[in-house]
């Protein structure tokens, strides 16, 4: 799945499009390494991403097309 697409599904980020700029900013990392919007998203990736002084880092625990917003949290957890 496109990591822009997770972060919206995930609801780590509500809109796809904002998803979209925060990578081409260079504020999305996996594994440590920048990622462009439509970098592959696999169970175990590390995900950081940047909120203005902040940092949120995520690991990936499961990669669905669809997800309820309830059950949103079940796709990550925090590291």
């Amino acid at each position: 799945m496109r990591l822009d697409k997770f972060l919206k599904v995930s609801r780590l980020i509500k809109r796809r499009t904002i998803a979209n700029e925060a990578c081409d900013a260079g504020r999305v990392l996996i594994n440590g390494k920048p990622a462009k919007a439509s970098a592959s998203v696999k169970v175990n990736d590390i995900i950081e991403i940047g909120f203005g002084s902040k940092a949120v880092k995520v690991q990936v625990l499961d990669v669905q097309e669809t997800t309820k917003k309830d059950e949103a949290k079940e796709l990550y957890k925090y590291v």
